[in-house]
């Protein structure tokens, strides 16, 4: 009897991520044009901006990462920085200009055009991930979304170039995917840098 409970309640929590991993396969082409774009900026000499607020503050620190130290040999390391990395800046930011608006204030002092700003937000409702995409299309920036549900307000907002969403109200599983998504972006952004006559 628990056997038979245990393995009903595992089957159940694998099938709760393979419908969304299945989508997030099927949406290849969506992933491929954001990581053209991402290499093109970079190959330019263009930064990453990564920023999410709460349990995607963790992921944006993550893929900073992965960019600035990758694991696999042979391959360089990429600017990259982490808006949401900065104690004192943020708590300033947000005392002087309110929570919505701490990561745009950032990038109206960092951004420049040729960087890359990639947001993060499980349900695609978070403002200041918004704002902060917002002020980066304002700038020039390439914006790149990795989102979680229906995408939200942020996957409906003009000019975003590239939004992929994972189709879960699971923030949990949200999160397991984007992990997925980053990995994937970071390998295949050196894919396209490996062969620069495609990035010209």
């Amino acid at each position: 009897m628990i056997a038979d409970l245990t393995a009903a309640d595992t089957a159940e929590v694998f099938a709760r991520r393979s419908a969304p991993t299945d989508a997030l396969a099927t949406d290849a082409q969506t992933v491929a044009r954001a990581c053209h774009a991402m290499a093109q900026r970079f190959h330019r000499g263009g930064r990453l901006l990564a920023f999410g607020a709460g349990s995607a503050a963790a992921d944006a620190a993550h893929v900073v990462v992965e960019f600035v130290h990758p694991v696999i040999m042979g391959k360089r390391a990429l600017p990259a920085v982490n808006l949401a990395g900065d104690p004192a800046a943020m708590s300033a930011l947000t005392e002087r200009h309110g929570t919505d608006e701490s990561f745009a204030a950032q990038v109206y002092l960092q951004g420049q055009p040729a960087d890359i700003a990639l947001g993060f937000s499980v349900d695609g409702r978070n403002a200041a991930v918004l704002r902060g995409l917002e002020q980066a299309r304002d700038t020039g920036l390439l914006t790149v979304a990795l989102l979680g549900g229906h995408g939200g307000k942020i996957a409906e907002m003009p000019g975003l170039d590239h939004a992929i969403t994972v189709h879960s109200d699971d923030p949990l599983v949200v999160r397991e995917m984007h992990v997925t998504a980053y990995h994937v972006l970071w390998e295949l952004v050196h894919v396209f840098l490996d062969h620069p006559g495609v990035l010209t």
